[in-house]
């Protein structure tokens, strides 16, 4: 078993973060696997080195210690676990969708598309998503012209999948999203493409996340199968932290915030034990 902790550096560690973490660590010691460490930084425009540095601190000062990417491999410089490094791969994952004739150039802005999935935006409530409607699929518009995006072209197949804790799911990911963005309009690699290629060439083979991604998984595992991956990931998705009972923690909420909480003087299993009470109950899996 090979899970991942892969926060972006879009802002500090809140204690939405440590819940995902102790389960992807409690599950990794409980099975006998192992954790790999991934920065997903993908998102040029948001992401920001001092938001790394933080996390990587924070990740130290709780105590959670990859057993592949280490902290110090990435404050060392460049590491092939932070996908800012990684363009190469994702290009040559892209090219290889093109030579399928899987791949097409795309004009439309968001505005284009009411509700559709934002570049930045990790998750979108299927209520509210829209799927691309195929405005550009087959104009021939030039791959290398500026201001366009690149959409793979999704086969009309359902996905269906066991949730380790959230049961049997059945999606459709052309009915869901439409064509999948990989790359946007500014040349930044989508969250749904480069984490498909990650798990994929990293040998990643269980995703322990937030419910709030589960509708992503569907169109992770067709696109992971267009791009040779031989068998999906099993998939586990936890319940959230909640601000509200409808609105999740998010990386703006400063007294939720791990640096935050350690500036005003809580001590590391305060922090782990806030996250019990608000409704994690695993065990702590650090020594």
């Amino acid at each position: 078993m090979l899970t991942r902790f892969a926060p972006a550096p879009t802002g500090y560690l809140h204690l939405g973060h440590v819940a995902n973490a102790l389960h992807v660590w409690g599950e990794a010691r409980a099975r006998g696997g192992r954790v790999l460490l991934r920065i997903e930084d993908h998102d040029r425009d948001r992401c920001r080195p001092e938001y790394e540095a933080t996390v990587l601190d924070d990740l130290d000062w709780l105590g959670f210690v990859p057993d592949i990417y280490p902290t110090a491999g990435f404050r060392a410089g460049p590491c092939a676990s932070r996908q800012s490094d990684r363009h190469d791969i994702y290009a040559a994952a892209a090219a290889a969708l093109q030579a399928q004739g899987l791949l097409y150039a795309c004009r439309c802005s968001r505005k284009h598309v009411s509700g559709a999935w934002s570049p930045g935006s990790r998750v979108q409530s299927p209520e509210s998503e829209t799927a691309y409607p195929g405005t550009c699929r087959d104009l021939g518009l030039a791959m290398d012209t500026a201001d366009v995006g690149w959409r793979v072209r999704m086969p009309p197949d359902t996905v269906t999948f066991d949730d380790r804790w959230c049961g049997p799911q059945v999606q459709t990911p052309a009915d869901q999203c439409g064509d999948l963005l990989i790359r946007d309009r500014r040349g930044n690699w989508t969250y749904q493409f480069v984490v498909t290629v990650d798990d994929h060439l990293q040998g990643v083979t269980d995703v322990i996340r937030g419910v709030d991604l589960l509708a992503s998984t569907g169109r992770q595992v067709l696109l992971g199968r267009l791009i040779g991956r031989p068998s999906p990931c099993e998939f586990a998705h936890h319940a959230l932290i909640m601000k509200s009972p409808t609105q999740k923690l998010s990386k703006s909420d400063g007294d939720t915030g791990v640096r935050d909480l350690r500036a005003a003087g809580w001590t590391r299993q305060r922090v782990i034990d806030a996250c019990r009470m608000m409704g994690h109950t695993l065990e702590d899996p650090l020594p």
